[in-house]
């Protein structure tokens, strides 16, 4: 049976860590500086208010359409959560958790498993699915979907959620549906990855107002931390942009650096838009790796993966090399 829940942050401990999905590299002196300032306003009950305008002015949206979340985790829980759903259908492979999120609140899933390249074919979503979720650019696969393809699974009486967690790594972010309009859809971000701050629980949701609303409602009171909430201010604010362009790049160069790395040694992969590269080394590798010290993410947990699978997360090169180097020392 497929672990739903496992996440590549246990692999990764005490190894070289190409398994977690974390920009690799220091944080913004000014977001420390909005991360410390914040423990000042910790004696009060957390008010996100000023994050959510943040977000809405970063998306010209108006706040109607914003919810800020403890990561897009909680904003999984929330969908899953928010109806009596019939039917509700999850693209894999893909990030697992709005699966098990689903399953835990007592929901059955029809699963849609993709082929190879896993790019998404429309006419594989039923009909009657009145909830519909998909990573765009999708987790562990790469595979950034065209917005108008995910604009057209819209229905009346549908819910289509687009997880936008790894967007930020797409220079231009030319596939985001943030910005647009989503009647009938709500996208989610995370903060998490893009600026380092895994342990502090950062995101949001951007969508048809009537459902933000209704997540709202749902939301646990004073579930975004002061510490988060401000986190949300910093990294969508006008100050963050040109870093957030420059770490996009940098992650781009790293990515195309892993991949021709991986050309020159013959290992099948994915062309990606995100960081990380889906390879397929083999069975056996994940494991062989590992006795080398080095931690990358198995892939046999998500839906339509085997364990000839790996999931390597995008690094600067004089890492990537130590794992290059590793592979093609394998026999």
């Amino acid at each position: 049976m497929v672990d739903l829940r496992h996440h590549g942050d246990v692999e990764a401990r005490g190894m070289l860590d190409l398994a977690v999905n974390v920009y690799d590299g220091p944080r913004p002196a000014w977001l420390d500086a909005a991360l410390r300032s914040s423990l000042d306003e910790v004696g009060a009950y957390p008010d996100p208010s000023a994050a959510r305008a943040a977000v809405a002015a970063h998306h010209a949206r108006s706040e109607d359409d914003v919810l800020v979340t403890a990561g897009a985790a909680e904003a999984f829980t929330l969908v899953a959560r928010l109806r009596a759903w019939r039917r509700p259908v999850v693209v894999h492979p893909q990030f697992t958790e709005p699966h098990a999120a689903l399953e835990q609140a007592g929901h059955t899933v029809t699963p849609v498993v993709l082929r190879e390249p896993f790019t998404l074919d429309p006419a594989l979503v039923p009909q009657d699915a009145d909830l519909v979720v998909v990573g765009n650019p999708t987790n562990p696969t790469g595979v950034l979907h065209p917005a108008a393809l995910l604009d057209g699974l819209r229905r009346p009486g549908r819910l289509v959620v687009v997880d936008e967690a790894f967007m930020d790594c797409v220079p231009g972010e030319p596939e985001s549906l943030a910005g647009g309009p989503l009647d009938g859809m709500v996208v989610l971000r995370s903060l998490t990855k893009h600026w380092g701050i895994p342990g502090i629980r950062a995101g949001y949701v951007v969508g048809d107002p009537l459902v933000v609303a209704e997540l709202a409602r749902a939301q646990t009171p004073w579930s975004v931390g002061t510490t988060a909430a401000a986190a949300v201010v910093a990294c969508t604010g006008p100050e963050a942009a040109p870093e957030a362009t420059r770490r996009a790049e940098q992650v781009r160069d790293w990515r195309e650096h892993l991949e021709k790395g991986l050309a020159d040694l013959g290992i099948h992969h994915l062309p990606a838009t995100a960081s990380f590269v889906l390879a397929r080394v083999g069975d056996g590798v994940h494991a062989a790796l590992r006795e080398r010290g080095i931690a990358v993410r198995r892939a046999d947990t998500f839906p339509g993966l085997d364990g000839s699978w790996i999931r390597i997360a995008v690094r600067p090169p004089d890492t990537t090399n130590e794992l290059l180097r590793a592979l093609s020392a394998m026999p």
